[in-house]
């Protein structure tokens, strides 16, 4: 490297890499480095650019080797979850496929508010060698080249076209990656020509810099006017988000909620941000509630909403709302702290949870309203059906034993320990664990249900597992990744990183035979079962009508070199669970699960388009009942 007159010559490359690892994010004056590793599978498109910069440069960045785009992108969006926005990964790709590869992980980031950095590599900026491998070409503008196919997907998308622009747009990608409001998926894309040409950078750009996270405030006359709504208010709830984790809120909001009696409850994202001890906690809202918060939600006359997006499963598609309560929206994103017409207070969850406090400290406000014990007894009620459900007997089905989902979930939740972390992300088991999951300590239940993104499980256990490795006080916990069996057949490659790596994480696989939550969706509308359970074509039809095939889970782990075991009673699962807290490496147990032995909806609805004209009656009266039950719900 030559350095003089204050400059050093780095190619574009090495000078990314110098500048990431000077990067720092601090909330509450506490300091972490932003930047500890980068995922990536090399290719023409990056392995002699960003590849040479990697191996050759020493800079204080670990590299991790994935085996598939998604699934390393899947693992950088979980490491910055665990450790709440306040660490990331990059995540480096050759050119063409897989840059493409990376999209849903773009999507599923930018979806769930997580930051991730995406650098792919992209085709030349000379054109010298155009059409280069991989390049899908365009007569019409031959600029464009599969990584434009980012930039719906991003919150900041940048073409290094120049080695000097390198500066300006990492400047601005940690600008939005470390913004609460703004962050998401971040995609600076590096032409393979660009990537190694070298340039004489100022060496006052790779200082250390300090991202601060501001706790902004809200407005002294929104929080009195929210302040006379909570006073005025008969049947106040809170519903906590994902931010309230995000602004290390936990606490803060449980004091309040206790303090003046308000029920609370939650969402996928804010799901242990309060724990299943905490008297004012009913549990998760709308499609995926249970039956105590969505019965409360209903009645609700004042609705406070803190750092959630709102999605159709938190508010039953704006069904769950009945008593046509007033809104007062908490949240970092003005965007969201606007929804279903909300009082907003824009700013940070904890601050603003204090400001409100204060604010009726100090004008001697007291609510009187009138829920009385009616939450506290719903909840009983509720756990009193938890408790049946955990128990559900063992299952016999055409001479197969199986477990009931709920057994295991139940079982689970009473062998683990309480700073174990539970990851999932799609099909029936999120409905069930926001239901039945009991958490016990904070930031111990993570689930991907902004984009519902299967394949996410896991890689996403290996981010998660990477990150606890540098929380204190998870270093010691177990990663337990619950994935169904069509989640688990989409993308699987990270195991072998994970063996790999050497790290441990417990994989619980539910065989059901395929998507049994489409499935249920599917028949509850008059649909004909179909498209959704693993079967054998009949040669005598064109419908999949056959028996279901042998799909055998723990033998594709025992092939990645992932231990593993088959079991199908709650006394073999048991059995099983021991072994694999005392194994020392990652434990694969594929369970053999009951068709339908999920939870149902409690007190929910959820919208989806049903044909109004069909063959069979059964879906035209499907579609009359969900036309019929719309009117019921906001139209905005």
């Amino acid at each position: 490297m030559n350095v003089k007159n204050n400059t050093i010559q780095l190619t574009v490359a090495q000078a990314l890499l110098k500048f990431l690892e000077n990067q720092y994010i601090a909330i509450d004056a506490k300091e972490h480095r932003f930047v500890d590793y980068i995922f990536g599978i090399f290719g023409h498109g990056n392995v002699t650019g960003l590849g040479e910069a990697i191996v050759e440069g020493g800079y204080d960045i670990n590299f991790v080797q994935g085996h598939n785009e998604q699934g390393m992108a899947h693992s950088a969006i979980a490491y910055a979850k665990q450790w709440r926005r306040l660490k990331v990964c990059g995540v480096t790709s050759s050119i063409g496929p897989g840059a493409t590869n990376m999209l849903t992980a773009a999507a599923t980031a930018t979806s769930n508010r997580i930051p991730l950095l995406l650098l792919p590599g992209d085709i030349f900026v000379s054109r010298q060698p155009d059409p280069v491998l991989q390049q899908i070409e365009h007569a019409h503008n031959p600029s464009i080249s599969v990584n434009d196919a980012f930039k719906p997907l991003c919150t900041y998308w940048d073409r290094i076209s120049r080695p000097e622009q390198i500066m300006s747009s990492l400047i601005n990608a940690l600008r939005v990656l470390t913004d609460p409001a703004q962050t998401g998926a971040v995609c600076i894309s590096l032409p393979q020509d660009i990537q190694s040409e070298a340039y004489n950078y100022p060496l006052s750009f790779f200082e250390k810099r300090i991202h601060r996270i501001a706790r902004l405030s809200a407005d002294s006359h929104s929080i009195q006017e929210a302040v006379q709504l909570l006073k005025q208010s008969t049947h106040p709830l809170i519903v906590c988000g994902g931010g309230v984790k995000y602004s290390l809120a936990e606490d803060t909001l449980s004091t309040f909620a206790q303090r003046h009696s308000i029920p609370v409850v939650d969402t996928q994202a804010g799901k242990s941000a309060l724990l299943w001890q905490d008297e004012m906690l009913l549990g998760g809202i709308g499609v995926c509630g249970t039956k105590a918060a969505n019965i409360c939600a209903k009645k609700a006359d004042l609705v406070l909403h803190i750092g959630t997006r709102l999605n159709d499963f938190t508010t039953a598609s704006k069904w769950i709302f009945q008593n046509k309560p007033h809104f007062i929206g908490i949240n970092i994103n003005s965007f969201d702290s606007h929804k279903l017409e909300a009082l907003s207070l824009h700013g940070d969850a904890k601050t603003i949870i204090h400001q409100i406090d204060t604010c009726m400290e100090e004008s001697s406000v007291q609510l009187t309203h009138a829920w009385s014990d009616e939450p506290q007894s719903l909840k009983r009620e509720w756990n009193h059906i938890t408790q049946d459900l955990y128990e559900q007997a063992d299952i016999e089905e055409n001479g197969v034993l199986s477990m009931s989902q709920t057994r295991a979930i139940g079982m689970l939740n009473q062998h683990s320990a309480s700073g174990d972390v539970v990851l999932c992300a799609a099909g029936s088991l999120p409905g069930d664990l926001q239901r039945l999951w009991q958490s016990r300590s904070p930031n111990t239940y993570h689930m991907e249900y902004a984009f519902s993104c299967m394949g996410y499980e896991v890689g996403a256990a290996l981010g998660a597992k990477l990150a606890m490795q540098g929380i204190a006080e998870q270093v010691h916990n177990e990663v337990y990744c619950l994935v169904g069996d069509a989640s688990f057949v989409m993308l699987h490659s990270e195991l072998l990183t994970i063996h790999r790596e050497g790290l441990k994480v417990i994989f619980i696989v539910f065989n059901n035979k395929g998507c049994q939550c489409i499935d249920n969706l599917q028949t509850s509308q008059g649909i004909t079962s179909y498209g959704n359970i693993w079967r054998t074509r009949d040669s005598h039809t064109s419908l999949l009508k056959g028996s279901h095939p042998h799909v055998s889970i723990s033998t594709i782990a025992q092939g990645y070199g992932i231990a593993s075991e088959y079991v199908q009673s709650s006394e073999n699962f048991s059995k099983a669970l021991d072994k694999a807290k005392q194994s020392q490496t990652s434990y694969l147990i594929e369970v053999e699960t009951a068709q339908k032995s999920m939870t149902g909806a409690y007190e929910s609805w959820w919208r989806v388009g049903v044909a109004q004209t069909s063959a069979k009656k059964e879906v035209e009266e499907a579609a009359k009942t969900m036309e019929a039950t719309s009117k019921n719900a906001r139209s905005y």
